[in-house]
């Protein structure tokens, strides 16, 4: 790959699948399959895909677009994603079915429930929109089962985390935006610091770094911030705060979701799933300390442990009445403090739920007394 030029960005699994179930749905009210056929993204933008194969059976439209993920290194890229649909009950709606290749969601704790196909809620609504965008113009009813397949997709989702997060036969289908934006540590991190220089240059005395874009939104939502004031950190926390050190602003807030910030709290500066995942050991004995009764439950304990997903595991806290937000935002202030101690910055950390709910916060303070960082992982 050419260093020099811009990383290609590409289209989510879960974009590609809205094409895939538009062009069928066509195809099933009006006999013909669009070729190309556009749909419409969360921000508005309209792409539009080749399909790579397409069907007309009684009762069934099946098309099919390959995945394009640009330079982003995705397992998915180059794979077929189908939709077959079919005519549904009367009144039912869009439902959807798990093909070939697409897993089934079998445990808790994730934004789909137990024993639905693992279709996030983004796709889910990119198809039910593109559905309704046929309706529109063909005064079709609407109601239809969707299937997404992706063959192969069973042998690939070895290679991500979906066995252990409990969602079997397969892959996910993902995105929030619709788009792949490439993975470049590099690149990335260049980007960050770029915002820093941006926002001493302009004046500002407050930025904050976020995890994701719904840490970003919340974050902003909270300080009012401006978008110059957004540092998209993404899981380069370490990087952030050190390029803040040697270029600092008077104040710092660190957002993020509960899985990110507690990886923070137990000292982790890259917060990728590749560099380590949470401790629930260490989150039980947390949760355990804060019991009013001084230990808490057995039960408890083996429930935060065996959690599904990091959410889940606090979940289970909140349920006995323990709010472990701000404890975790608490260690996970002492972590990023050590990074930038010494100087004349304050620090925030602000722990936020999927909704984008702040569920835990530890409040501006300085860390000019902080000693400087240890070795951290």
């Amino acid at each position: 790959m050419d260093e020099d030029r811009p990383l290609r960005r590409g289209w989510t699994t879960g974009t590609c699948a809205t094409a895939a179930a538009k062009a069928a749905y066509t195809a099933l009210v009006t006999g013909d399959f669009p070729d190309p056929v556009t749909v419409t993204l969360p921000g508005g933008q309209t792409p539009a895909f080749a399909l790579a194969r397409h069907s007309l059976d009684d009762g069934a439209a099946r098309a099919g677009v390959v995945k394009d993920a640009g330079d982003d290194p995705d397992v998915t890229h180059g794979a077929l994603i189908v939709a077959t649909v079919r005519a549904g009950p009367d009144g039912s709606g869009v439902c959807f079915k798990a093909g070939e290749g697409v897993g089934t969601v079998t445990k808790p704790g994730l934004p789909i429930p137990p024993g639905e196909p693992a279709i996030n809620p983004v796709p889910r609504r990119m198809i039910a929109q593109a559905i309704a965008e046929v309706c529109a113009e063909t005064g079709a009813s609407g109601d239809v089962e969707v299937e997404i397949a992706i063959p192969g997709g069973a042998k690939l989702a070895e290679r991500t985390m979906n066995g252990r997060l409990g969602i079997v036969g397969g892959l996910s289908v993902l995105g929030t935006t619709g788009i792949v934006v490439p993975y470049s540590c590099a690149a990335w991190i260049a980007s960050i610091h770029r915002g820093i220089d941006v926002a001493r240059a302009t004046g500002l005395d407050h930025v904050a770094g976020a995890t994701g874009d719904t840490s970003e939104k919340a974050v902003q939502r909270l300080h009012g911030l401006s978008e110059a004031a957004l540092l998209d950190m993404g899981d380069f926390v370490g990087g952030t705060l050190k390029y803040l050190r040697a270029h600092p602003v008077p104040k710092v807030t660190i957002a993020g979701g509960i899985a990110k910030m507690t990886k923070l709290a137990q000292g982790f500066l890259d917060l990728h799933s590749k560099r380590g995942s949470v401790d629930l050991e260490a989150l039980a004995d947390m949760a355990t300390g804060l019991a009013t009764d001084g230990g808490g439950s057995a039960a408890l304990r083996a429930k935060i442990v065996g959690a599904n997903t990091t959410p889940a595991a606090f979940a289970e806290a909140e349920a006995e009445g323990i709010r472990l937000g701000d404890t975790v935002a608490a260690a996970a202030w002492d972590t990023a403090a050590q990074v930038i101690g010494g100087t004349d910055m304050v620090l925030e950390i602000v722990v936020f739920d999927r909704n984008g709910d702040l569920v835990g916060r530890a409040p501006f303070a300085p860390v000019h007394d902080v000693p400087r960082e240890r070795k951290r992982r």
